[in-house]
């Protein structure tokens, strides 16, 4: 292991991607996929390393990075925030010239989860696989990337998501005054497009544009459309000055996806209104981020939207997500779709009637 942006880090090189992965917690990044010698870095790492802020926080926040498996996802009565797999030590099973397998033999939820990253040969992308097994019951999860736009002006980057069929503003408040948060977004406010999002002022946000305006906190929740014969998989997609990241999903796997829009709207340690211009663009099955016991609520059965998934201990649920990214011309826009060429190739599509094709192992990989 080495020790990277202050964490004791498993590390994987090679020609199209380096990777490190956090021993404690498991947190991906830093993550550098490379073009030859031009290198893009779309994963966020927090304004602080870990020795660096009160050493009594959650290993959530402490080790703050790239993305990492939540098991459940939010808050639980007994456990840490988004459960052990996000928190605890992991340990290494398998380490190849492409590939990383990790294992937590027993986790707060009753679980063994186990975790393997892989790069394929000529492919900018970073397959991600998470084997849950021994679990009973009814179970919330998600995968919780965190993208940094900060360096971007603002508006630069562009925010999309795969055709949704439900959508709102947190449900509660995500924002609270009373510990020194700010937000902006109307709480349990329903939309319909990304671009006018309800304001508490009346106003609208155009999400597809960020960064936003410096100073708020606030919480969204898009339900994908199911998977058809034209559109297998879900997607989630950030525009960056001159490349896409974007994330490939089994919406049976994981119907929801959450846009945290964290951009300086907490002033309490360690956020201190530093943490700006990120984005968590988090696949989940789940309630927003209320946690376990809300999500087991099933409040929003009459939708007909699953917030949890039913697990045996008997069997073993493996959960696959790609994420990737692509280069794009200046004028590339925001994505308005991604759609399977064929089973080892995507077409993503500009808003400026441009598009790019990408070598990607979709159809095996998501066992689509």
């Amino acid at each position: 292991m080495e020790i990277i942006y202050g964490s004791e880090s498993f590390f994987v090189s090679t020609p199209e991607v380096d990777f490190a992965i956090t021993a404690q917690g498991g947190h991906l990044a830093p993550v550098d996929f490379y073009f030859g010698d031009y290198a893009v870095s779309p994963y966020a790492l927090a304004p602080w390393q870990p020795d660096e802020i009160d050493a009594s926080l959650p290993p959530l926040l402490t080790q703050l990075r790239g993305d990492f498996f939540c098991l459940p996802f939010g808050g639980q009565a007994g456990g840490p925030p988004h459960g052990d797999p996000a928190n605890a030590m992991w340990s290494l099973v398998e380490q190849g010239e492409r590939f990383l397998i990790l294992e937590m033999p027993q986790t707060d939820s009753g679980a063994a989860v186990k975790k393997k990253i892989s790069v394929r040969e000529g492919q900018q992308a970073l397959y991600v696989e998470h084997w849950v097994s021994g679990l009973e019951g009814k179970w919330n999860y998600g995968n919780h990337p965190v993208l940094d736009f900060s360096d971007l002006a603002l508006g630069q980057g562009r925010l999309a998501v795969s055709p949704f069929r439900w959508a709102s503003v947190y449900d509660g408040l995500f924002a609270n005054p009373d510990a020194g948060e700010t937000g902006r977004l109307q709480p349990s406010a329903r939309f319909s497009e990304l671009s006018a999002v309800p304001c508490v002022d009346g106003s609208a946000m155009n999400l597809t544009h960020y960064p936003t305006p410096v100073g708020h906190e606030d919480l969204v929740m898009m339900v994908n459309q199911p998977a058809s014969p034209e559109q297998p998989f879900g997607w989630s997609a950030a525009t960056f000055d001159n490349y896409v990241w974007f994330s490939l999903k089994r919406v049976s796997d994981f119907p929801a996806t959450l846009f945290w829009v964290s951009n300086g709207g907490r002033s309490a340690h360690p956020w201190e209104s530093r943490h700006v211009g990120r984005v968590g663009i988090e696949e989940i099955c789940g309630h927003f981020c209320n946690g376990l016991e809300a999500s087991r609520e099933d409040r929003l059965a009459a939708e007909g939207i699953p917030t949890t998934r039913s697990f045996s201990a008997r069997d073993t649920v493996r959960l696959p997500i790609i994420q990737g990214v692509a280069l794009v011309e200046p004028d590339f826009g925001k994505v308005t779709a991604i759609t399977p060429l064929d089973a080892t190739t995507l077409v993503i599509h500009g808003e400026n009637d441009v598009s790019v094709q990408v070598k990607i192992d979709w159809q095996e990989f998501l066992e689509i």
